[in-house]
């Protein structure tokens, strides 16, 4: 078996670190470091530079405790001071990683190509991006990201857990800090519709507390508080199968830990997770009864504690998952997986239901309809098609043409995540067959289609009406090229990974259908009124329909503007009246080209408002609990 078929998943999380090299017929192995499967994510660095890694640098921090970081893992801007000089905490992330780099590479034998990365589902790209560059500098290959929540979410479907499509999730990530993350089970695969993290509702706040109560009360010195909080960490651990155990102190003596004790001090922190857990479902707009299951990972998910406050405060029955500190990164490197091109659980092509498919439909119907008129009602002169005379010339509504072209674009981009299911079925790559690949595949795939039947609908018309091929392609192609420019920019969002939009990715790349509706019935008007033989007892009745079509577009452009219906009221009627009054051959592109770049501007919005800074449909108190989740880094992997 060559290495390259080996797949090494890592969880690099504030407190610890896991490791999982998988192989493609169904053997996996968690990595161990100094006979444990967890790696501490605390270093030390040397005055001679070197860098001391896991428990090597706990016991070295009695020594030295100004030289030791406990969570190297900072926000992307931060710098860290070590005794007096500053440290880029990207080699402190590094050192760990090559750390598991090296002892992955002594397993498989070989250095491993297929290396995915466990996240926070909270994380920007920002931070993401900065986990690339240490696994870089570690020497590592470009590393997949995985969320943590769908790493999760896959372990549980390969471990036998029933989620059917469309059943919403909870799991309740309990580390170092707490993260709580709702999904939801979509065709294509898990995605995360809300998540809130708190560090300071995890193992570390139950071991600083815990060290102050046997430190009688008064939090120990410098000295004193790294051996003493790794002391209490491993009594925490102990007394999850015991009723009482003996700390050692720093000092010398000893003091015995119950759980007693265990539970005043984790009390307050597991209450916190619980309110974390109850902000998180209403955040995502679902009530308890709609899940599935609750389900709880980290390091700190064994105290019987947090099943309590859970059902106390959540009103929620969890689940504790099987060796719940490595469920994440087991997730991740699809450990027991009998094939590696089998990434989560199996890829479905999805049957759209009435609203996506009525979604995809009316663009399409509405493009064919525009361009059915434009072919229909050409003005000839100086000859026909067939038989051209001299100065042969056609008057077109090259508006109508550009309309066409658009909508045929909106109705591709409509059907991405169907198309990307499509694809995802015949590619044996696992980036393609991923749920943020999928979404990004689709995308990229629609686009090209949308832009081939632009360029197809000039093509025929230029052929059609045996005119060159120039002026054809300008107004089909420039009009759609702000939509295609958005689009290809959710395509990135979506393959980096990120966190998946309120209500999902077939929602945000449907454009709402009342202002396709509309705008097309402006247009079929406009042109109606421009090509209608003009009888003397209809000329009236003619220009009335186009100055209505004006109307109507007018309001198509902004029905994609804007959503609520106090701004739709206030913009329709000045937009709608300009667009009315300026009806005519010549205007008929610009009003076209006026609603394409009213399309680009909304799914610029969508993209800002549901992903780049979604807002949080949560009361203030939530709000303040998703920003101190920005402004801290999360501590999803334990």
């Amino acid at each position: 078996m060559r290495a390259g078929e080996a797949r090494l998943a890592i969880d690099c999380g504030s407190a610890s670190t896991t490791a999982v090299v998988a192989w493609p017929d169904g053997r996996w192995l968690s990595l161990m470091f100094d006979g444990e499967p967890a790696l501490p994510s605390a270093v030390l660095l040397g005055g001679d530079g070197n860098v001391l890694t896991g428990h090597q640098a706990w016991h070295a921090a009695a020594t030295d405790p100004q030289r030791f970081i406990p969570a190297p893992r900072q926000s992307p801007e931060q710098r860290l001071t070590v005794a007096g000089s500053d440290v880029d905490p990207l080699d402190l992330v590094a050192a760990t990683l090559r750390r598991v780099a090296g002892e992955a590479q002594r397993v498989v034998g070989s250095v491993v190509e297929d290396v995915r990365l466990v996240v926070p589902a909270g994380w920007g790209p920002r931070r993401r991006t900065w986990m690339r560059h240490a696994a870089h500098r570690a020497g590592l290959p470009q590393p997949r990201l995985i969320e943590a929540p769908v790493a999760v979410a896959g372990h549980l479907v390969a471990a036998g857990v029933q989620l059917p499509v469309g059943s919403f999730i909870v799991v309740c990530d309990v580390g170092a800090g707490a993260e709580v993350s709702v999904l939801r089970r979509g065709p294509a695969g898990f995605e995360v519709l809300a998540t809130l993290a708190d560090p300071s509702a995890g193992g570390n706040a139950i071991d600083e507390a815990l060290a102050t109560m046997l430190a009688n009360g008064s939090p120990p010195d410098e000295g004193q508080r790294w051996p003493l909080l790794a002391s209490v960490g491993a009594a925490k651990q102990a007394l999850a199968d015991r009723v009482a155990v003996t700390v050692p102190l720093p000092q010398g003596s000893a003091v015995v830990l119950n759980t007693g004790l265990l539970e005043q001090a984790a009390h307050p922190v597991l209450h916190r997770v619980a309110q974390l857990t109850t902000e998180t479902i209403a955040a995502a707009e679902i009530n308890t009864t709609d899940l599935a299951g609750v389900y709880c990972v980290g390091g700190a998910a064994r105290m019987p504690l947090l099943e309590k406050a859970l059902t106390e405060t959540a009103s929620v029955t969890p689940t504790l998952v099987p060796d719940p500190a490595t469920a994440a990164v087991r997730g991740a490197a699809d450990a027991g997986a009998a094939d590696a091109a089998a990434v989560g659980p199996p890829v479905e092509v999805p049957v759209p239901p009435v609203r996506r498919a009525v979604a995809i439909a009316v663009p399409g119907l509405a493009s064919l309809a525009l361009i059915w008129q434009y072919f229909l009602t050409a003005e000839y002169n100086n000859g026909s098609r067939i038989l051209r005379g001299y100065h042969y010339w056609v008057l077109l509504n090259w508006g109508e043409l550009a309309m066409a072209a658009v909508l045929a674009l909106l109705a591709c981009l409509a059907a991405g995540t169907v198309l990307g299911s499509l694809i995802a079925v015949h590619s044996p790559t696992p980036d393609v067959r991923s749920e943020g690949g999928k979404v990004s595949v689709g995308i990229l795939a629609a686009v090209s289609l949308g832009v081939a039947v632009a360029g197809l609908y000039a093509v025929v018309a230029s052929q059609y009406f045996r005119l060159p091929m120039g002026g054809f392609l300008r107004w089909a192609l420039w009009p759609i090229t702000p939509i295609v420019l958005m689009a290809v920019a959710v395509a990135v969002v979506a393959a980096r990974q990120w966190r998946a939009p309120h209500g999902g990715w077939p929602a945000l790349l449907t454009v709402p259908t009342g202002s396709v509706i509309t705008a097309t019935a402006g247009m079929l008007l406009i042109q109606y009124s421009l090509t209608a033989t003009r009888w003397p007892h209809l000329e009236l009745w003619i220009d009335i329909a186009g100055r209505l079509g004006g109307l109507l577009l007018g309001v198509g452009v902004v029905m994609a503007l804007v959503t609520p219906l106090a701004f739709r009221l206030i913009l329709a009627t000045p937009l709608a009246l300009i667009a009315a009054a300026i009806v005519s051959w010549q205007a008929s592109g610009v009003l076209a080209v006026f609603y394409a770049i009213a399309v680009a501007v909304w799914w610029a919005a969508r993209l800002w408002t549901r992903i780049v800074r979604p807002a949080t449909p949560t009361p203030s108190q939530q709000a303040q609990v998703a920003m101190r989740a920005v402004d801290s880094p999360p501590h999803g992997g334990g």
